[in-house]
């Protein structure tokens, strides 16, 4: 029989996405169910609704509570937590190289590396020679940067941006399971236990 399947989707820029992305194939393991990897960019979604930047931005009292929760629940799950500079990274070059490396089965191991990088060792996730480095280090070809450059890469991620958009995604993470959304990394576990028929 075959799994039943957890559509991961996530933003690069994202805080809570890094939480998700270093504990969804673990929770989904345990629970025997399958994650799709889902890399998308939320700019045209929060543009969409008025914003032209983070709402952790645009709210300051709320950017202050969430680099506190962060910093609460990345020292309950030993991950380390660096604030980038700036923050909101800028994660088009990181979304179009995933959306490429996702052919290989070492794509999530790539997609966890950019998030160790950004957020736990505060890198800049727009530089090419970072996700190069990031790619070899994964067993992946560097080249898929330029490959990341071409026309339909870019078409690929608009694409990914359509569909997010069709299926109601408003912000990242977001768990697909069968005909429900679920939003934010607190939900991971109803959306896998959703996807298993708990």
């Amino acid at each position: 029989m075959a799994k039943q399947e957890l559509q991961f989707w996530f933003e690069f820029a994202s805080t809570y996405s890094y939480l998700s992305a270093m504990r969804v194939q673990e929770v989904a393991d345990k629970a025997g169910v399958s994650v799709s990897w889902h890399p998308f960019w939320l700019g045209p979604i929060f543009k969409s609704q008025g914003w032209d930047s983070s709402p952790f931005n645009l709210f300051p009292v709320k950017g202050q509570y969430m680099w506190r929760d962060m910093a609460r629940i990345c020292k309950a799950r030993g991950l380390p937590l660096v604030h980038p500079d700036p923050f909101p990274q800028n994660g088009i070059l990181a979304a179009r190289t995933a959306l490429l490396a996702l052919r290989d089965p070492a794509g999530p191991e790539f997609c966890r590396a950019v998030y160790a990088a950004e957020f736990g060792e505060g890198k800049t996730i727009s530089d090419p020679d970072l996700i190069r480095a990031l790619l070899e280090r994964c067993g992946l070809s560097p080249a898929l940067v330029d490959e990341a450059g071409t026309e339909p890469a870019k078409a690929a991620l608009k694409d990914k941006v359509a569909k997010a958009m069709e299926l109601g995604i408003f912000g990242a993470p977001s768990f697909v399971a069968g005909d429900e959304l679920f939003w934010g990394d607190d939900r991971l576990e109803q959306a896998i236990a959703h996807a298993a028929g708990v």
